[in-house]
């Protein structure tokens, strides 16, 4: 027996198009795109203003590590509870169709364009994707992630870094690591996974963002919160990381600031992670070939 449903669903069409006329068309479009902005402009000032907020956008983040901060905003202002993300052909290709009357969730997508005087230019399109919670995918198949042990995760964090680590016995006021003069992590012996992957992922998220031999107050918010991203995306516990402090950090930002700042925040957690996904895809592959064997 035949399945039709995939056609069942025409959520991308849109509607009329073909009877605007090319500036109609390119009105409306920019129209959209305004709007987008604004609610990427309206919910950074709500992240920005509030701990919980702060602490939901870097939920949304740590799910979406690929995604930049703005993009993260969008998501999280229409569906802060997403986990997989794609456009109506994505889950297609997938197996899986949208299912009726949903909402979709709009981003911007990045394109090259030339500018009138011949130099290159970035615009952006606003892309419509959908939820795995707003699909079928009885017909989808989805690999589960990998995991990995505590050990394989501290190594991976460890591994290939430039500067040395080393465990000491005792560090000023009982901290877990510390960062030396000459840029070696300093790690506390003896302490629990989770303590130790959070205070090695600090110091790293501080050389990401240090400027200056002193960290300001808010660079180490930031690397604070990049610690948490890491954290959020590996599985290691964050009960104990408060973002009460976030309006005195953003005080006085706009909302194009404070996007700027998200989005370092994002990419010190990114150079992290991706380090760490090396070492953590050559433990799959030789994990993999010994099931082979």
């Amino acid at each position: 027996m035949n399945n039709y449903d995939d056609l069942l669903n025409n959520a991308t069409a849109e509607p009329q198009s073909s009877q605007l006329s090319k500036e109609e068309y390119a009105e409306k479009k920019r129209a959209e795109r305004e709007e987008v902005f604004a609610l990427s402009d309206s919910t950074a000032l709500e992240v920005a203003g509030d701990g919980g907020k702060f602490r939901q956008y870097l939920d949304v983040q740590g799910r979406f590590d690929r995604y930049s901060a703005v993009n993260t905003l969008l998501i999280l202002a229409q569906k802060p509870e997403a986990t997989r993300i794609g456009d109506f052909d994505y889950w297609k290709g997938m197996g899986g169709f949208v299912r009726p009357r949903q909402t979709s969730i709009s981003i911007l997508e990045p394109h090259e364009y030339v500018k009138e005087d011949g130099s290159p230019g970035i615009g952006y399109n606003i892309k419509k994707v959908f939820d795995i919670s707003q699909v079928d995918t009885r017909k989808v198949r989805i690999n589960p992630p990998p995991s990995f042990t505590d050990r394989q995760l501290l190594g991976a964090l460890i591994s290939k870094y430039p500067m040395k680590i080393m465990g000491v016995d005792e560090l000023p006021d009982n901290r877990g690591a510390m960062t030396n003069p000459d840029g070696d992590i300093l790690v506390r012996k003896g302490m629990e996974f989770s303590d130790t992957f959070r205070a090695v992922a600090y110091e790293m998220a501080c050389a990401e963002l240090a400027t200056d031999p002193e960290l300001l107050p808010e660079t180490e918010f930031y690397a604070y919160s990049a610690t948490y991203l890491l954290c959020k995306k590996y599985g290691v516990e964050t009960q104990t990381f408060n973002f009460d402090k976030v309006g005195d950090v953003f005080d006085g930002m706009d909302a194009q600031e404070i996007k700027g700042e998200l989005a370092q925040m994002r990419d010190a957690s990114e150079n992290i992670s991706g380090r760490m996904a090396k070492q953590l895809d050559a433990v799959s592959k030789t994990a993999r070939n010994q099931e082979a064997r």
